[in-house]
């Protein structure tokens, strides 16, 4: 069978997951649309993936990280040697993953380990020494809950990268199809919903008709 062959049979499968994904998100209120979200970076929208409803059932993040690596190239289940994800959604799921991918692999496989991004006292993203010094020449994964603009990837990748890590992927559960900032490496989103475009903080239309911001 031709890797072309391959690829075509397992997308119907990709599509029946990531379907299945879509439907769990709202059924969970995981994934909740038309409200007005701060989404702490500069940017208001009206749709967010709510970690706190996801991470707040475990068996529930369990299943998607399981959903999400089916998703992922042989290779990357394979290769990877550290996933790494920002706190406080990212590095649960990457802890998640981290887990679940050793099940994938051979008992004599080295386990795979894991890394969290935190914040420092400016509340940038910061990877501490002893994380740093660990990603040291190692295949690195970066997850999150959510991609929006891009940019959280990419200050992570940038951490890795001046740890002397390599990121060989990255993956989400939720891809709002607004990405600015792409990384040269594979991106494995679970499930994908084009949102209506974020604003700035003061250029936001719903700020200007004096809607709330959506609390839970």
């Amino acid at each position: 069978m031709t890797a072309r062959s391959i690829s075509r049979s397992a997308r119907p499968r990709h599509e029946e997951v990531r379907a299945k994904a879509l439907t769990e998100l709202h059924r969970y209120k995981v994934l909740r649309i038309d409200g007005h979200f701060d989404y702490g970076n500069g940017y208001h929208g009206k749709v967010y993936l709510n970690p706190h409803q996801l991470f707040r059932q475990p068996s529930l993040i369990w299943r998607l990280a399981q959903d999400l690596i089916d998703l992922l190239p042989s290779t990357l289940i394979e290769n990877t040697e550290v996933v790494a994800g920002p706190v406080t959604g990212g590095a649960l799921l990457a802890h998640t993953m981290a887990g679940l991918l050793d099940g994938r692999r051979s008992l004599t496989h080295p386990p795979c380990q894991f890394s969290p991004f935190t914040l420092d006292s400016t509340s940038k993203l910061t990877l501490r020494r002893t994380y740093s010094e660990m990603v040291a020449g190692k295949r690195v994964i970066l997850a999150d809950d959510v991609r929006n603009t891009g940019k959280t990837f990419q200050r992570c990748a940038d951490l890795i990268k001046d740890a002397d890590g390599v990121v060989v992927g990255s993956v989400q559960i939720h891809d709002r199809l607004e990405t600015m900032v792409e990384l040269d490496v594979p991106n494995i989103a679970l499930a994908k919903y084009k949102a209506p475009p974020n604003y700035p903080t003061d250029a936001c239309p719903q700020c200007a008709q004096g809607v709330p911001i959506t609390t839970f």
